[in-house]
């Protein structure tokens, strides 16, 4: 029986700091992002990928807001989830399915395009927290856009307003079945890209869209235990995990077992704007019956398999 491993790969490995986030230039990152994935493909892996969209999705919604006052209506948050799903999905597979044949392998790659089911009550809703989009307003706009949009803003580090939103749990990925059907048949899956298309449903099992983003690694987390992986792994900007992460003390963790993962939550080593969801996010995918998390850099992915570079959460 081939292994099957869920790989979150972060926006920001697709535009990377300093650039534009031009098609030439993430065209060129998503290439460079996938050595490592073309080596488990080599040994066997049956492979699901998902991908985060902030800087992707923060672009369109300025292109929005440029657009709108030429009479161009702008998309709602939720459409906008399901573009990038399309684009970005579309610059991994094209650039997969090439490095593939490069290599002389002859393996389907596919993009779905992925609803998230979420509570329309979910406590977020309550208080928005989600920055979205890299514009900065002052206070008297931020009040504007209040009264006319009906937007949430707050402040972010004395830098400004941000427009925030809510981020749900996810509930059930639709479509689980047909996901999990296409990777244990072999086919390379990209699924659940920017954390999914938030949806709610109703009683009769209608779906409407909100406007919510859903953090990818807890998309991830759900996806891999549908479709059965042994392994969810997470690429960041990291190689570990550490303690006292940006301290003169800070150490590296190779491994954590589940209880040492949520002590260490509890005491605050994991800050909910950095590292905080990915160590929630394995946590949740552990008990849920999972057998291990890898949280490593792009870089060190084959190291990190080989149990020679990241850390592993383990039950």
């Amino acid at each position: 029986m081939k292994k099957t491993a869920l790989i979150a790969l972060g926006g920001n490995a697709i535009i990377k700091a300093g650039q534009k986030g031009t098609a030439y230039q993430q065209f060129e990152n998503t290439a460079q992002s996938l050595d490592g994935i073309v080596r488990l493909i080599h040994e066997g892996y049956n492979i699901c990928l998902i991908h985060g969209n902030g800087p992707q999705v923060g672009n369109m919604l300025r292109q929005q807001e440029l657009a709108e006052p030429h009479g161009i209506p702008p998309l709602p948050l939720g459409l906008l989830n399901a573009a990038t799903q399309g684009t970005m999905g579309y610059m991994i597979e094209q650039s997969l399915q090439n490095r593939l044949k490069e290599q002389g392998l002859e393996q389907d790659v596919i993009s779905i395009l992925t609803q998230i089911v979420v509570d329309e009550n979910d406590e977020s809703f309550c208080a928005p927290a989600k920055f979205i989009g890299s514009r900065y307003y002052s206070a008297d706009e931020a009040e504007q856009l209040r009264k006319s949009t009906g937007w949430t803003l707050i402040e972010d580090s004395g830098k400004g307003y941000r427009r925030v939103v809510a981020s749900p749990t996810p509930q059930k990925i639709i479509p689980a079945k047909s996901i999990a059907e296409l990777i244990a048949s072999g086919t390379i899956v990209i699924a659940a890209g920017g954390g999914g298309i938030p949806v709610t449903e109703d009683e009769h099992g209608k779906l409407s869209t909100i406007d919510a983003v859903i953090d990818k690694d807890l998309a991830g987390a759900l996806l891999a235990h549908e479709i059965g992986a042994e392994s969810f792994i997470i690429l960041t900007s990291v190689e570990k995990v550490f303690l006292n992460y940006g301290k003169a003390n800070q150490e590296p963790i190779s491994k954590l077992s589940l209880k040492e993962a949520k002590e260490h939550y509890e005491q605050g080593q994991f800050p909910a704007g950095s590292m905080g969801p990915k160590i929630l996010a394995a946590m949740d995918f552990i008990q849920r019956g999972g057998k291990e998390v890898i949280i490593t850099s792009i870089e060190n992915l084959i190291p990190a398999i080989e149990g020679k570079a990241g850390t592993r959460i383990y039950a």
